[in-house]
């Protein structure tokens, strides 16, 4: 399994602040149920989704992740 060091703590604090529910972000930004659970088990998401994220909610990529620093090294 491959660790990321990407976090979307980001964006899911962010669909609070805006009072966004989950089923409206499938529904409207055209993203599967799947790839959302990947985004709440902080696993890999294409460029293509973080786009469609970004247009449905009017914000730019570092809106959505964040880099967190690898522990280990």
């Amino acid at each position: 399994m491959v660790i990321l060091m990407i976090s979307y703590k980001p964006f899911l604090k962010l669909l609070i602040d805006k009072e966004i529910r989950k089923k409206d972000v499938v529904k409207n930004a055209g993203i599967s149920w799947s790839t959302f659970s990947k985004v709440n088990r902080g696993e890999y998401i294409s460029l293509a989704i973080i786009d469609k994220l970004c247009a449905f909610l009017e914000c730019q990529p570092g809106d959505l992740i964040e880099y967190v620093p690898d522990k280990e090294k």
